[in-house]
C-alpha cells in the first residue's frame, strides 16, 4: 500500500453561500492529491502525455461527504494506493479537517489509454517500478 498527503487551503471562491466547499469542488481536491501522489514518485501526468502518449480518463467516481469543509480551513488530502494497478488505477481520497476528523471520502477509478490507438494499456512499467517497493 501507499499513501501520500498534501494540504489544501480551501478558497473563497470554492465555497457556497453557506461558507462550505461547495461539493462540486470535491473532485478537484482529489486530483491534487493525485498529482502530488505520482511527483512524489518522481513522475507526473505530464510525463504520461507528453513523453510515454498515455492518458488517464476518470472511469468511475464515488464520493461520500460526512462533515462540511469551510472557507479558509486547511484540508489534508491522503491519497491511497491499495492495490498494485494492471489496465486501472483505482486511487483511495480521505480528506481530513485542521482537527484531524475525516470529513469526505472517495474513490476514483482512471484508465491507461494509448492516445493514439484510443485503447486500454496495462501499467506504465515506470509507475509500476516506482510502486513496486510498496506492493512486495
Amino acid at each position: 500500500m501507499y499513501r501520500f498527503s498534501v494540504q489544501k487551503r480551501i478558497r473563497y471562491s470554492e465555497t457556497d453561500k453557506m461558507g462550505y466547499l461547495y461539493y462540486g469542488n470535491y473532485p478537484a481536491l482529489y486530483e491534487i492529491g493525485r498529482v502530488e501522489m505520482l511527483r512524489s514518485l518522481g513522475l507526473s501526468y505530464q510525463q504520461f502525455e507528453d513523453k510515454h502518449g498515455i492518458i488517464l480518463p476518470v472511469i468511475d467516481l464515488h464520493i461520500r461527504y460526512l462533515k462540511p469543509a469551510y472557507y479558509d480551513e486547511e484540508i489534508k488530502i491522503d491519497t491511497i494506493l491499495e492495490s498494485m494497478p494492471g489496465k486501472m488505477i483505482s486511487f483511495k481520497h480521505e480528506l481530513f479537517n485542521e482537527h484531524n476528523e475525516l470529513i469526505n471520502k472517495a474513490e476514483v477509478k482512471l484508465f491507461f489509454v494509448d492516445q493514439k490507438s484510443n485503447q486500454r494499456i496495462s501499467v506504465p512499467p515506470s509507475l509500476k517500478e516506482a510502486l513496486k517497493p510498496y506492493f512486495n
